[in-house]
């Protein structure tokens, strides 16, 4: 016979979940989903990334768990994936200590007299351009004049 039908260890080959878990699964991703919309149009200042980063992990730890059926799979399978979790947890957290060591903000700085600056370099060389063009034309109606 065919060696998918029992396992011999206890645990089935498949795990059916209701559909009420389910949808229900599917509404708490989707209400997870619209906090996460919504929590972009408050300034919370730095604590953005982390609320973002909190829900998102709920998030997978459900697809996980339910929908990847972690929930009802063997323990050394969710230990697994759990480790892998902390690591990847591990380097997000080194990674923003180290972009909060050399900025404030995760958005670039902008100089405002830097930008003002260049603009007033460009409309000086604009303005250098026209008047090169200027005297060229001068010379080239003179020396038509005279020939």
């Amino acid at each position: 016979m065919s060696e998918h039908g029992q396992s011999k260890d206890g645990y089935d080959f498949a795990h059916p979940i209701s559909i009420p878990l389910m949808l229900s699964v599917f509404g708490a991703l989707l209400a997870l989903t619209i906090l996460t919309v919504a929590q972009a149009s408050f300034d919370i200042g730095s604590l953005d990334i982390v609320i973002v980063m909190v829900i998102a992990t709920i998030k997978a730890g459900l697809v996980m768990a339910f929908f990847m059926h972690l929930a009802y799979d063997k323990p050394f399978n969710v230990i697994v994936f759990l480790s892998s979790f902390a690591f990847v947890a591990l380097f997000l957290i080194f990674t923003m200590g180290d972009s909060k060591l050399t900025s404030v903000d995760f958005e670039p700085k902008v100089d405002d007299e830097a930008s003002e600056v260049s603009e007033v370099a460009v409309v000086d060389t604009l303005e250098q351009v026209a008047a090169t063009e200027s005297e060229q034309a001068t010379v080239e109606m003179e020396e038509t004049v005279t020939e």
